[in-house]
């Protein structure tokens, strides 16, 4: 990051680029051990969901169910509905109390005297997807989240399925529900395969969700929903500590790990990366928003307000 033409700091980390058929296609770092994907698995997990009986009548709570969400109140009131069409409220959410991740979001639970709540923080749509599944296949609520119960080892076996490869560690994320541990490339190959997907399979039906309400994914102005604005076709899942997962169909996929876990740092590398896959260098990119895609690759560093600098990622030479 450079403030006023001076180097302020620097984030090291490793990205993996697949080709369209998903052969590797460039590398820095290390893209074969094992990292916590942290949210860039729920696209998976929302996978195994639906191998467990998980059905939703409209795509816009599947989104919800994949989403690391910002709290807006839309987000809030389509996880409230999907947990009433269980009988279900949000006392059953295991995920723990928290204000929105949005700061504007949070900003207006303070002022109008509220708190951290279950339903605001930004996981409780996986969990409510993972309360409906449980209520589909008629297994217990009670312990959802515990890595020995069926819906999480379905799950799992999903995650496990798509990445081409087991499980290197099972933690506890953020949320309380199990996070496994998969290397880059596994989650890049991921990604590759729900884009590539045939049209009403679940990894498709999934991708396809995410695609058509990207603020629903994530919220009013974040990375992957600015993402998938930008780039049509393109399916974008943000992790927490420094993880970002893309895959554009007939393109290629990338994933980055950020060692140091900035967010910040996530975004230009994969969109340098998007360019040495040709995303946004020809005259033929029908909807892309080559001016959203900028902003996102070099965004600016802000003094008094102003832009006086960027943050540039140096992958490749520029």
């Amino acid at each position: 990051m450079a403030r006023s033409g001076f180097v302020e700091s620097r984030h090291h980390g490793s990205l993996v680029v697949l080709a369209a058929d998903g052969g590797l296609r460039e590398r820095f770092g290390d893209v074969e051990s094992p990292v916590f994907p942290r949210s860039a698995n729920k696209p998976l997990q929302a996978i195994g969901m639906l191998w467990a009986g998980l059905r939703l009548a409209d795509p816009a709570d599947l989104a919800v169910v994949c989403a690391s969400h910002s709290g807006e109140d839309f987000h809030l009131a389509r996880v409230a509905a999907l947990l009433r069409t269980a009988g279900l409220t949000e006392a059953a959410l295991r995920c723990p109390p928290e204000l929105p991740v949005g700061a504007a979001a949070a900003a207006d639970v303070l002022r109008a005297g509220g708190g951290p709540s279950r339903l605001q923080m930004n996981c409780s749509g996986k969990h409510a997807g993972m309360l409906l599944t449980c209520r589909a296949a008629g297994w217990p609520v009670e312990e959802y989240w515990h890595p020995e119960h069926p819906l999480q080892e379905r799950i799992r076996a999903a995650v496990e399925e798509y990445a081409g490869e087991p499980a290197a560690a099972v933690g506890v994320d953020g949320c309380g529900a199990p996070v496994l541990a998969l290397s880059l490339t596994a989650v890049a190959r991921a990604f590759l395969r729900l884009v590539h997907g045939l049209a009403g399979s679940v990894e498709r039906t999934v991708a396809d969700a995410m695609r058509a309400y990207p603020e629903l994914v994530a919220g009013t102005g974040r990375a992957d929903t600015r993402l998938m604005r930008a780039v049509p076709g393109l399916l974008a899942k943000v992790g927490a500590e420094g993880v970002l997962a893309v895959a554009v169909p007939g393109v290629g996929a990338i994933a980055v790990k950020i060692d140091d876990g900035a967010q910040r740092a996530t975004v230009p590398p994969v969109v340098a990366a998007l360019r040495r896959l040709g995303v946004g260098t020809g005259t033929d990119a029908e909807g892309l928003d080559p001016v959203a895609l900028a902003e996102l690759g070099e965004p600016p560093v802000l003094g008094g307000g102003q832009p006086v600098g960027t943050l540039r990622a140096l992958c490749w030479p520029s």
